[in-house]
């Protein structure tokens, strides 16, 4: 295998996932990652080297690496011809330290397993009123609108300390930001709810109450800026993701019946379903970092300047760490997947998404035993934006009314 790490010549693997099956990776990136796991793209004269990283190991590498940086402003990116913006204020996945150590300091204490365990009973009461008035409102029902992202939305709702009489507002908002179809909406949503959250968390610092941006208005020197910035990321990180993981892993399990036949009969495969589902959806697909200095990696030398872009979902299904790896097998150990990433920039609320994944799936394939799509599964709308995180854009089920 070594050998085919010295390929000179660039490749342009599509990033589509693959036609036969709607969570498999690129075939193109499959192919990359057997024949030379680090490969050189094709980029326009004169621009820095970019470079795809497909295989497990090496994916691990870099994101435990300092010297590949996350600030946006170092990503080129071959499709736009250009370097990316810089980060909006609070978002620290585009941050590098000692940045990114002063936010993640502030936050890590406030992410903790048994913070996060508190709120499922939480998690569990949203569970049943959003699995009610579906039942209430009666098949066919819109998966995404009516469970998958209610569900984060509230939650979000709950941690931040969102009003009552704000929260129709509020999820809004975060509908139109994960539905915005291009980056000039999307930023226009994302700035409207940094709006508000800004204006909410300047409201808690005079009058705090017992929730995370009580918190982080008066335990910090956050600037109003910051206040709302971060509380946009979490919001954009916590909503969106997991919604499409719910509606993503809904319809991965209706796809595979023997395997929602193991859940459904055994409620305590739960967590390990869900690490499961995570490796092999691997929703967040694509990563990019930038190159700070020179650097040695799979036996290619990588320049300074140069870009590395990362695909999660093939190093997910790297047959070198997961054996059978494009079978989804919810008795599997799936330990050590980079779905929530690796390293400093590790997800902050990884536990908060397991928690609302191990509770909601089994309450509403208990709910609904009969639960199936509602129209043929090739008629589904993809997020297939590789910028974007992945799922669907709704997921039209029917069940046998009791």
């Amino acid at each position: 295998m070594s050998n085919t790490y010295y390929r000179d010549e660039p490749v342009s693997p599509s990033l589509d996932r693959a036609p036969a099956c709607p969570f498999d990776p690129a075939p193109s990136l499959t192919a990359l990652r057997a024949e030379q796991p680090i490969a050189r793209l094709a980029a326009p004269e004169g621009a820095p080297g970019v470079w795809m990283i497909t295989g497990y190991d090496l994916v691990r590498q870099v994101l435990a690496d300092p010297r590949f940086s996350s600030r946006y402003e170092t990503h080129y990116h071959p499709l736009a011809g250009g370097h990316l913006p810089p980060a909006p204020v609070g978002d620290l996945t585009g941050m590098d330290a000692p940045e990114h150590t002063r936010f993640r300091r502030l936050l890590a204490g406030k992410f903790t397993v048994r913070r996060m365990n508190l709120l499922t009973e939480r998690v569990t009461e949203i569970t049943r009123e959003r699995l009610d008035a579906m039942e209430r409102q009666g098949p066919p029902a819109d998966l995404v609108e009516v469970f998958a992202r209610p569900v984060p939305a509230l939650m979000i709702c709950e941690l931040l300390g969102v009003p009552y009489g704000d929260r129709d507002r509020f999820q809004s908002s975060a509908r139109a930001l994960s539905d915005a179809g291009t980056p000039e909406a999307q930023y226009a949503a994302f700035a409207r709810l940094g709006t508000y959250l800004r204006e909410l968390a300047l409201a808690k610092r005079a009058e705090p109450a017992d929730d995370l941006l009580s918190d982080l208005a008066t335990g910090g020197d956050l600037t109003g800026e910051e206040l709302g910035g971060v509380a946009a990321f979490l919001l954009g990180a916590g909503l969106d993701t997991t919604a499409n993981l719910l509606a993503l892993g809904t319809f991965a399990l209706l796809r595979n019946p023997a395997q929602l036949a193991a859940l459904r009969g055994d409620p305590g495969l739960a967590p390990g379903a869900v690490e499961e589902l995570l490796r092999y959806l691997s929703i967040a697909a694509i990563g990019m970092r930038g190159v700070l200095e020179d650097v040695e990696l799979g036996g290619r030398r990588l320049r300074a300047g140069d870009t590395v872009i990362i695909a999660i979902n093939a190093a997910n299904r790297d047959p070198a760490r997961f054996s059978d790896p494009d079978v989804l097998d919810l008795r599997r150990s799936a330990a050590g997947h980079l779905t929530f990433g690796h390293g400093v920039h590790q997800c902050l609320g990884q536990q908060l998404a397991r928690i609302e994944m191990r509770v909601a799936l089994p309450a509403l394939l208990a709910r609904f035993p009969a639960l199936r799509l509602a129209v043929p599964a090739e008629e589904l709308s993809l997020r297939t934006d590789p910028s974007q995180v992945y799922g669907v854009h709704s997921l039209p089920v029917t069940w046998d009314r009791r």
